[in-house]
């Protein structure tokens, strides 16, 4: 089977956290959080259709700046996700610059900022110098993009300031029983593709041409293997408190694979508690309690850089299952080495 989803952390785990993952389906991209993107290519950043921004501290969102350059000339529109105030730092990312000469630039820039109770999406775009216009706003609480092939969604967390975790579903994926098809007399082709957009766009509905024959959708519906999807959550610059434990822990349940910042270790917790972020420990515990297959960890304070395998044992000791993390390796992940779904 042909994975649709292959995420990989693009900085070593004392680097910004940020968090590419390519649908190989669509040949297209999307991003947790906007630090230091530098390790991207440009075609890398060109395939980029949605960001997901946790907070807008400058570690996670001063990669802005290389990304607009990128799709400035692009048709496909780049849409941002992230807390409430989102949408005044893109502005004032946008009016730092001047526009006069890029009136006929394709550019789009669609910002969807998460309030408590509502989702303000805004548009800002280079035919009328990236002003500012106000497009609508709908209850918050659902998800946040539903895609072909996936849905995301967001809990609102602190960390002395308004915080997102993300959760991404894949959806079921649409997969073709070899034997199956031969036995019908059918050919592997490039009628595949066809059938399995018509099936995720409309169901087993109409009729597909096949070497010139036409078939019914619903009669071939016997070739087709349904996969569930993977569970891909994130989650990072998270204060420990109570509150925000919990609603972490329920929103990650059951996730294939967490990524999760381990910042502190349990020894120094209370400057942890101090700069809202969580411990290695604490990182573990929240990947046990909410029995996720396996843990992958980011995001550690530069006081532990001679010992980063401190870090990783004391998450370990609290989660069962598998534990990534390659500090000492190469750690920016080929395609090949990345995980896949």
């Amino acid at each position: 089977m042909k994975e649709t989803f292959r995420p990989r952390l693009i900085n070593d785990p004392f680097g910004d956290p940020c968090l590419y993952i390519r649908m190989t389906r669509e040949k297209k991209a999307i991003l947790f959080d906007l630090g230091d993107i530098r390790s991207l290519s440009s075609a890398e950043l060109h395939t980029v259709t949605d960001v997901f921004v946790t907070h807008t501290h400058i570690d996670h969102f001063i990669g802005f700046d290389a990304l607009l350059r990128i799709i400035l000339r692009r048709e496909i529109p780049l849409n941002i996700y992230g807390p409430s105030g989102i949408t005044g730092n893109v502005q004032g990312k946008l009016r730092g610059y001047t526009w006069n000469l890029i009136r006929d630039y394709p550019a789009r820039i669609n910002v969807f900022g998460v309030g408590s109770r509502t989702v303000t999406h805004t548009l800002f775009s280079a035919a009328d110098g990236f002003r500012k216009r106000i497009i609508d706003k709908r209850p918050a609480g659902g998800l946040l993009l539903d895609a072909r092939l996936f849905t995301v969604s967001a809990a609102g967390l602190s960390h002395g300031t308004s915080c997102l975790a993300y959760r991404l579903e894949g959806k079921p994926q649409i997969n073709i029983d070899k034997d199956r098809l031969l036995k019908k007399g059918l050919t592997v082709g490039p009628w595949l593709t066809e059938f399995k957009n018509r099936l995720h766009e409309q169901g087993p509905k109409g009729t597909i041409f096949i070497d010139g024959k036409r078939y019914r959708i619903r009669e071939l519906m016997d070739i087709v293997r349904t996969d569930s999807g993977p569970i891909i959550s994130y989650a990072t610059d998270i204060a420990i408190n109570r509150k925000n434990l919990h609603a972490l822990i329920a929103f990650v349940e059951g996730s294939d694979i967490l990524y999760c910042e381990a910042y502190f270790l349990e020894k120094d917790r209370q400057r942890a508690v101090e700069r809202s972020h969580l411990t290695a420990a604490e990182c573990g515990r929240i990947a046990k309690a909410a029995k996720v297959k396996k843990l992958a960890l980011m995001h550690f304070s530069p006081r532990y850089k001679d010992s980063p395998q401190l870090l990783i044992e004391e998450a370990t000791r609290e989660f069962e299952g598998e534990v990534i993390c390659k500090p000492f390796q190469q750690f920016r992940q080929s395609a090949r080495q990345a995980h896949s779904f």
